[in-house]
């Protein structure tokens, strides 16, 4: 589950790489894992949503 503080995080990492500074190894690192558990979330939550569709068929049987 991603947390308001990772997606802070990962605002801040983001917005850290665009400046001349740029980011060390660490914080690439860091900002690997951070965006690679974001996008897992959205992965499940999207899974998870699919699976709860239910098709219906509304059209009156013959």
């Amino acid at each position: 589950m991603i947390t308001d503080e990772m997606i802070a995080r990962i605002n801040e990492l983001a917005a850290k790489s665009k400046t001349e500074e740029g980011l060390t190894k660490e914080e690439k690192n860091e900002q690997k894992k951070l965006r690679e558990q974001y996008l897992q979330s959205i992965r499940e939550n999207v899974r998870s949503q699919l699976e709860r569709i239910e098709f219906v068929d509304d059209k009156p049987k013959h």
